[in-house]
């Protein structure tokens, strides 16, 4: 079996999913895991499955033709798993929304050598105010190399110079 990871967009429709998740069935494939959300009237998502090695080109040629229903496709390689050994932490933050807190937050992250596992954000409006707050989650891999304590310190810093809440928690 062949690991490969897939992207998808399009204009949101019902049985977009459905489609994609044929041909991956008619070719053999196994859906393994998925990220899919709506934003802006787009549906995007990354997947990744498992298919037999002889089926990887008309796996391919297939996806490819969902274009025609204005499903963009797009097939990757499945990697290695990286051979580092990563602490996973939760990172969680809350302030008032403005243009720059994740190229900051993961400027900072990358110059540690923090790997960012996953990330999601929103912006909502805050309960009493109806001002926009911008909250983002993210699980941390932390090398083992680097101390928790230093990390917590810079992005404390950090947090008081975007004027950001942020909390950082081992993940179990």
């Amino acid at each position: 079996m062949d690991h490969l990871v897939l992207t998808v967009i399009a204009q949101d429709q019902p049985g977009l999913v459905e489609r994609v998740a044929q041909c991956i069935s008619e070719h053999g494939g196994n859906w393994l895991e998925s990220r899919m959300s709506r934003m802006a009237g787009q549906f995007a998502g990354i997947l990744r499955v498992d298919v037999p090695l002889a089926a990887h080109a008309g796996l391919v040629s297939a996806l490819e033709a969902l274009q025609a229903q204005g499903i963009r496709v797009q097939v990757a390689a499945g990697g290695d798993a990286p051979t580092s050994v990563w602490q996973p932490i939760r990172l969680e933050l809350v302030g008032n929304d403005r243009p720059g807190i994740v190229r900051d937050i993961t400027r900072l992250l990358s110059s540690q050598g923090v790997n960012l596992e996953s990330l999601n954000t929103e912006v909502v409006p805050a309960p009493m105010s109806g001002e926009l707050l911008f909250q983002a989650q993210a699980l941390l891999g932390v090398p083992q190399s680097l101390s928790l304590e230093h990390l917590q310190g810079l992005l404390e810093s950090l947090a008081d110079d975007l004027m950001v809440e942020l909390k950082l928690r081992v993940e179990e």
